[in-house]
Order: structure tokens, then sequence, then C-alpha cells
């Protein structure tokens, strides 16, 4: 039997996604520096891009199909390290729009220190999710179950961050957790759980809360680690920057 007869194991995949919002998604992929390799509009969408070794093809979408409802399609990409990823399109964000895009679509999730994932949300409703190739397989949603009281909190609404995308879920675990587990956990969990309600309180609009944790995270005395163990559970520490104390 000839190569020509069997099946080689070199396939490549390429996401054909709906977009019920062409002009809009050509124009933001082109803001994140993705090259345009097929554009058609009529009589059917057809699109494609690509950007480092992969490509994003976008094909027609049902007539009631919601871009906002961001239930349009996804797909994975699988990298080595997500960081530079994240940092690339963050950046050409900045030029292109003078911010990152946070609430959409489009926009880009947050990406915390050590985060095996993050997301782009196009304009066409649909979810880019791009995943560390040794990413954990095994997510225990919940939190870890090798852990107890706050430090399981913690990891449950890490997962639901990171993994869910659900701000709302993890800041309702916090919520609950600082209400039910606080007393008698160390005071660097009770710090790196009220750091998390500070970041998703401005993330969710909910900042009317954030003078309240904010009060109790400067009440704590942290040692210089503890500081960094805050600083490293939230995506971006200068949030907590009027609330964190000088370490002891």
């Amino acid at each position: 039997m000839t190569n020509e007869d069997r099946v080689q194991p070199n396939e490549t995949t390429v996401p054909l996604l709906p977009c019920p919002a062409p002009a809009e998604t050509l124009a933001f992929w082109r803001a994140l520096g993705f090259e345009v390799a097929y554009e058609q509009l009529k009589p059917y969408v057809y699109l494609a891009f690509t950007w480092s070794g992969f490509q994003l093809h976008y094909g027609p979408a049902p007539k009631d199909l919601d871009p906002a409802k961001e239930a349009s399609g996804g797909c994975l990409v699988m990298v080595d390290a997500v960081a530079p990823y994240h940092a690339a399109f963050t950046e050409a964000m900045r030029r292109a729009y003078g911010k990152v895009l946070v609430k959409g679509p489009p926009r880009i999730t947050r990406y915390r220190a050590g985060a095996s994932r993050f997301s782009v949300v196009d304009p066409s409703g649909n979810t880019i999710t791009f995943i560390q190739r040794d990413e954990p397989e095994d997510v225990e949603y919940g939190g870890s179950k090798e852990l107890q009281g706050l430090a399981r909190v913690l990891d449950n609404a890490r997962i639901l961050r990171e993994f869910k995308m659900d701000d709302r879920a993890a800041y309702r675990a916090l919520d609950s957790g600082m209400r039910r587990r606080a007393d008698d956990a160390p005071v660097v969990e009770q710090a790196m759980a009220l750091a998390g309600l500070i970041e998703l309180s401005v993330a969710l609009e909910k900042a009317e809360r954030v003078p309240e944790w904010g009060a109790l995270l400067q009440a704590l005395s942290l040692t210089a680690q503890e500081r960094a163990q805050v600083e490293q559970y939230v995506a971006d520490p200068g949030v907590l920057k009027p609330w964190l104390p000088d370490a002891t």
C-alpha cells in the first residue's frame, strides 16, 4: 500500500464561523493585525484571515443570528504559551481603539499571570479561545477537592472566571465565601478573595461595593510574599493600588 492509499496523520482543521457582521468583523481582525487572505461579501459572505500559523474562516450566518447574544460559534487555538498572544492582541487594541476592549462584542477576556487560557469575542459573536497545550485536563468545578474552606472557594472562583468566563458566578462564589469562610481563613486567603471581589466589581460595574471590599483589604496586614500572592490572583493588580496595604 502506498502513502497515497493511507490516511496520513497530518491533517489541518480550519474553523468556519458564522458571520452576521462582516464589515465589523473585517475591521476588527485587521485592527488586531490579521491579514485578510480572502474577502467576499456577495453573493454570500466568505472571509478568510491569517495570523502567525493559524487561520480563521467565516461564512454565511442564519438571518436571525444576533451577535450580541455571543452564541454564534467558536473555536479553540492550541498554543505553547498563551501570554504572548494576549499581550500582542491587547497592544494592537490599544493602538487601534485607544484602549483594551473588555465589553462587547468585540472584546478580549482578562488574562491573569500563569493562567492557561483567554478568549477573544469577535463582532459576529464568535468566541476564539487560546489554550495552552499543557493545560490540566481535569478541571474541578466547585474547587479542588484537596482544598478546604476559603482556599477551595478561591479555586472555584478562578475556574469560573478562566474556564467558564462567568464573572457573575465567580463574584457570587467569592461574596458567599467571604461571608461563610473568612473568619477561620488565613489572612492571605481573605486578601485574595477581597482582591478578586474588587476586580470583579469593576468588571461587572458594581463599583459601589469597591470601597467596602477595599476597606476590608486595607485593614489586613500582609507580608511582601503575601502581597505578591494577592496581586497574582487578579489579572490587573492596578485595580488594587488604592487598597492593597504596604508589606510588613
